[in-house]
């Protein structure tokens, strides 16, 4: 079994499902008191949120860049991003490491070519539904991706950070996002991508009128696979 290593905190909320799912795949995958060998940092998501709102990427690179950096010399033989909005530095935080590190949009294009889906939605931080780095990846898998318009944008963001973020969870919310995905399913969504790591404590399949994809389930699953290959 491979070891796997966790750069989480982004948040701390969404970090607890991964190792939760990584351990559950290897008791169903090996039996008995089986269970994953991870490594887990843990950052400080006030200083990366901070830097966001700023728009000082190049600063949360070096301390992502770092982490990964410290995983590897602790024994990881993979690692994971456990947030979907701090992938638009994976190429250069890769780099830095001579493990491989696993990218959640491969990893969910993967279950969305499984599950025959080609136009899908997405929904995220502003920053991964309005950015180039995850819809270009899911695009040049062969995916159409579609995103909220207008104010929907603002009011899943603020959710996850203003909410999930912090381990609230409103019913009120929960409606908001079912309302959202059904506009998003009337432009011709096929399903849906939970595409920042905390929405799944929001969402769950009753909530959606489309087929979910919870990334935080996919992405640690992923590794759990990986790790036992």
């Amino acid at each position: 079994m491979k070891t796997i290593g966790l750069i989480g905190g982004m948040s701390w909320e969404s970090t607890i499902p991964y190792y939760k799912i990584i351990n559950e795949y290897m008791g169903r995958a090996l039996g008995g008191l089986h269970n994953a060998r991870i490594i887990l940092y843990s950052v400080e998501f006030s200083e990366l949120e901070d830097y966001m709102t700023k728009g000082e990427w190049d600063r949360i690179e070096v301390i992502l860049s770092d982490v990964a950096e410290k995983l590897e010399a602790a024994g990881a033989e993979v690692i994971l991003i456990c947030t979907n909005t701090m992938h638009k530095l994976y190429p250069n935080i890769s780099e830095k490491v001579s493990v491989p590190v696993i990218h959640i949009a491969d990893a969910t294009g993967k279950a969305l070519k499984e599950a025959e889906i080609k136009k899908v939605a997405l929904l995220g931080t502003k920053y991964t539904m309005t950015g180039d780095f995850y819809r270009s990846r899911l695009n040049n898998l062969g995916f159409e991706v579609l995103i909220p318009e207008g104010e929907d944008i603002n009011t899943v963001n603020d959710i996850i950070f203003k909410e999930l973020c912090r381990g609230i969870i409103k019913d009120e919310s929960r409606n908001a996002y079912s309302k959202i995905i059904d506009k998003l399913k009337d432009r011709g969504a096929e399903g849906v991508i939970l595409g920042c790591t905390e929405i799944g404590s929001l969402i769950g399949a009753k909530d959606s009128s489309l087929p979910i994809f919870d990334t935080t389930i996919i992405h640690a699953e992923s590794a759990a696979k990986y790790a036992l290959e």
